[in-house]
């Protein structure tokens, strides 16, 4: 397996996955969404709540509020509550305040009004609104963070898309290709280009798999094929965790359960020979 980084910032995460087929790929992307845990507000106790919005209105745009996460101090039950007899030995919570009113004139809360008793869990962004309080109107809500995963609610995926696609192949038959140009007006992408009496292929990556090139050549010089064992992979984090960080708590998922899986294998391999010896014994 290789992995090659073409593209990373604070969000985004794109690379090319070789030298794997695409039950792995798929693997990656399914625990991407549904096994990576983060934090998301997931019980609200209104206080005091004298505005427009019914108290499960803001209950529900809270709980969509980005929190970042830190995995090093917090875990997720999801994964532990096995390993601990006692439950509540797992740290998974972090309680957030918000405490707003509007006096003379209308005021918007923002999640960033919400304050937390940790710093290291807080909203990824303070220009949220949650709600605009009128004169006079009143919010006061106690809320609690918890880790969780994307398979419980989509409130704890950590990214807004994850997507991956077969690593394209553009193949031109120079022999055949009188550079009419018909397949690069054809490019929705305008991925080719004639230069220097030569069909240049631009940025493999931009490439949809569209075909377009392909069926607008009237000689056949031009066709589009793809790698089985390639894939290009690009991921937007929601800002609870860094893109990489995704990525790699996904890849140690995915071996943790490859070495269940070869375990509980293994364990019923040995059942069956222990049943059998037995069954020769008595034999």
């Amino acid at each position: 397996m290789d992995v090659r980084i073409f593209k990373i910032d604070k969000l985004n995460l794109g690379f090319i996955l070789s030298d794997v087929d695409v039950a792995f790929a798929n693997a990656i992307r399914r625990i991407i969404l549904t096994e990576v845990p983060v934090f998301a507000i997931d019980d609200v106790i209104i206080v005091e709540n004298t505005s427009i919005l019914f108290d499960e209105i803001i209950a529900h745009r809270l709980s969509l509020i980005p929190l970042t996460t830190n995995l090093e101090t917090y875990q997720c039950p999801e994964y532990y509550k096995e390993e601990l007899d006692d439950e509540s030995k797992i740290r998974c919570q972090v309680v957030l305040t918000l405490e707003k009113e509007a006096n003379d004139k209308p005021v918007v809360v923002y999640s960033g009004d919400l304050e937390s008793e940790d710093p290291s869990v807080v909203p990824v962004y303070d220009n949220i609104p949650i709600v605009k309080l009128a004169p006079d109107q009143r919010l006061v809500v106690e809320a609690y963070a918890r880790l969780g995963i994307g398979k419980l609610h989509a409130k704890w995926q950590p990214v807004s898309s994850v997507a991956y696609k077969y690593m394209p192949k553009i193949i031109v038959d120079t022999n055949k290709c009188d550079l009419c140009g018909d397949c690069v007006a054809a490019c929705p992408r305008n991925i080719l280009s004639i230069k220097n009496e030569a069909l240049i292929i631009g940025d493999l990556l931009r490439c949809t798999l569209c075909k377009a090139c392909e069926e607008s050549c009237p000689i056949d010089a031009i066709h589009v094929e793809w790698f089985n064992n390639q894939f290009i992979f690009q991921l937007e984090s929601t800002g609870a965790l860094p893109p990489e960080k995704i990525v790699d708590f996904a890849a140690q998922v995915l071996i943790d359960k490859s070495k269940k899986f070869l375990e509980l294998l293994e364990l019923k391999e040995t059942k069956k020979k222990e049943k059998e010896e037995e069954k020769f014994s008595l034999d």
